[in-house]
């Protein structure tokens, strides 16, 4: 049992629920628009938690076994950084999640496109190889990205314009300008939670050689950088509120925008990094809120 609860923690199912938001919106549009199929949204659902766990137990490989994950970082304490799980474990078990990514993404191909639209079958499943290169190159390997400042590129345009543009053509089977705003405003989210992640560690990623963009740009315009994203997937959003009001009820998911605008001030006034850890599950948790908010409103 206790080898078990190491394994979940390595997982980090915190996580999970920012990485279904953009499955969430995008079923909300197809149910709106009568595409909607539970199938493939289980499917859906499964294969981005497969594909996040997997990026969870790379990043936690690629970070223990380059030593970037010492006793000076201040986030939890990974599983190879506390010993309780060895580099050959961990690497048994991203093969295995590797071999899941994989039979999950061609059952939801096939459950969406069968043995038609041959050109979005093909399409998807180079979406779906991308998407598990993309997990695992973020930490792994001696020109993994996440170590030259281009994990926040990689984070937008899977989080968001894939996750939410491209489940909602799982569905449809073609795409609808309704989803390219909250596509964004995601993304932008999503970013902004790696970010925040970047600017807790940048004293310990500086130091062991990780180069994120937060290292690249420093705290002071790191801060600004995350003001900016914040703000424009406030204001995004917003847009897509007006652009796309049909009723009041739309426009519930208004309220996430408080604890947004009260972390944008939190971050600005910050002093330790340390003290940004716990913002990271406030802005993780209210993206995902919002994107339910949004689904719900949109459909009543």
């Amino acid at each position: 049992m206790k080898d078990v609860s190491v394994w979940i923690s390595a997982m980090r199912l915190r996580t999970l629920p920012l990485s279904v938001s953009g499955i969430i919106i995008a079923s909300s549009f197809a149910e709106y628009n009568g595409c909607f199929d539970w199938q493939i949204f289980m499917l859906a659902i499964l294969t981005t938690i497969s594909l996040q766990v997997l990026s969870n137990l790379a990043n936690d490989y690629g970070d223990g076994i380059k030593g970037t994950d010492d006793e000076n970082r201040i986030g939890p304490e990974r599983a190879l950084q506390s010993g309780k799980i060895t580099p050959a474990m961990m690497f048994e078990a991203i093969k295995l999640n590797i071999l899941v990514c994989i039979v999950l993404s061609f059952l939801l191909i096939f459950s969406a496109f069968g043995s038609q639209h041959f050109l979005l079958t093909l399409l998807f499943f180079t979406l779906g190889i991308g998407s598990v290169i993309a997990a695992i190159r973020y930490t792994i390997g001696s020109k993994a990205y996440g170590y030259r400042g281009l994990g926040d590129v990689f984070v937008f345009i899977f989080f968001g314009l894939v996750s939410v543009i491209g489940c909602y053509v799982l569905y449809a089977k073609t795409i609808h300008h309704v989803v390219f705003l909250p596509a964004i405003t995601i993304g932008l989210l999503s970013v902004a939670v790696l970010n925040l992640n970047n600017m807790r560690d940048i004293v310990s990623d500086k130091a062991s050689g990780k180069i994120t963009l937060a290292v690249k740009l420093g705290i002071v315009n790191a801060k600004k950088y995350h003001v900016f994203l914040i703000a424009s997937a406030i204001v995004i959003s917003l847009l897509f509120g007006i652009l796309y009001y049909t009723s009041p009820f739309n426009l519930i998911y208004f309220i996430v925008y408080i604890p947004l605008i009260r972390h944008i001030k939190t971050v600005k006034r910050n002093q330790e990094p340390k003290a940004l850890d716990p913002e990271l599950k406030k802005v993780a948790l209210s993206t995902f809120l919002l994107s339910v908010l949004l689904a719900i409103g949109h459909l009543m």
